[in-house]
């Protein structure tokens, strides 16, 4: 099987039924609270945004919205956060998949370092370890076999789509494309399509890429002017400012609604099938992410929310579920 790390070979790309039309999902990094201005540890961490998550998925109910949270280890062993999910993942009215942060993970045979939080840098053997684990874990907590997998600091590496597939998991969404996590000894994905595609010619592990979008006028010249322009301090907000190249993820976290909704445009006219929205669960209570850190930032989180699944209704795009992908994918 290919490396989920290495770009589809050609023709690889996922064809989906007439009815798909254009749809997105909401992917929930579910994940415990720690310092990102500090070294990753094994200790230290806490989990008081738990309880905010009811009203998350009270949120996502309201908009017919089914969430897709993908959960790591200290989030499963939460007994707290399997009573607020287990009822709603019992109704089909949210999805739980897989998160592996390799740093909080069992079992614990390697040294801490920003090269090992990439799970996909372990020995094959730890990584399957640490991902079989924490899968065995999830559908013991939660009644359910987890089909999609998110790594942990986007690290997949030559073994895990293997790995994946011995684990039963049909859909990764670890690759954001357009970024580039090499120079801190992780991916490298800016070669890597936005549009779903197989990673294997099997077509038995299917790629989800969270959506990143290169707006402005240069922004068809974005994938090899932005890795230079990354280079020259400020000249990534100069270029933004005057329209010339901006990049955007579709994520409450640092990226602007108006901005948002200029990448849900160029997504729909581009033809995009599908787009994939993320975001991290600590954001839901303020000062546990740079991006929260007053209620007037999580109000904006939730305004942010509404008004870009809002747009997306009036641009066509529904949402869907894991389970409506495999259902509408052609194989």
């Amino acid at each position: 099987m290919q490396a989920i790390t290495e770009p589809p070979s050609p023709g690889s790309l996922a064809q989906f039924d007439a009815q798909f039309g254009r749809r997105f999902i909401l992917t929930v990094d579910t994940e415990e609270e720690f310092d990102w201005s500090k070294p990753l540890d094994r200790v230290g961490h806490t989990l008081d945004h738990v309880t905010r998550l009811a009203k998350f998925q009270d949120f996502c109910e309201a908009l017919d919205i089914v969430p897709i949270y993908l959960v790591d280890w200290p989030i499963v062993n939460s007994k707290l956060a399997a009573e607020i999910l287990r009822p709603a993942i019992a109704a089909g009215k949210a999805e739980i998949g897989v998160q592996l942060h390799p740093w909080v993970n069992p079992p614990f045979d390697e040294d801490v370092t920003p090269a090992n939080s990439f799970a996909g840098n372990l020995p094959r053997a730890l990584e399957a370890a640490k991902l079989g684990n924490l899968r065995d874990k999830i559908e013991a907590t939660f009644g359910v076999a987890p089909l999609i997998y998110r790594a942990g600091r986007y690290g997949t590496g030559p073994n895990t789509a293997d790995i994946l597939g011995v684990n039963g998991i049909a859909v990764d969404t670890s690759v954001r494309a357009n970024f580039d996590y090499s120079a801190g000894s992780g991916p490298d994905y800016s070669g890597h399509p936005l549009a779903p595609y197989w990673i294997d010619s099997d077509h038995t592990l299917l790629e989800l890429p969270l959506t990143t979008i290169f707006w402005g006028m240069l922004r068809k010249q974005g994938r090899s002017l932005f890795p230079l322009c990354q280079r020259v301090p400020h000249l990534p907000g100069v270029l933004s400012r005057l329209g010339m190249l901006e990049r955007i993820s579709l994520t409450p976290e640092g990226v602007s609604i108006e901005e948002a909704i200029r990448a849900i445009d160029i997504a729909v006219d581009d033809g995009l099938p599908l787009l994939v929205f993320s975001f991290h669960s600590p954001s839901l209570k303020p000062g546990y992410t740079p991006y929260v850190r007053n209620d007037r930032d999580l109000d904006t989180l939730y305004d942010w929310f509404r008004e870009a699944f809002a747009y997306c209704a009036r641009r066509g795009v529904l949402p869907t579920t894991v389970g409506g992908i495999m259902r509408a994918v052609k194989r």
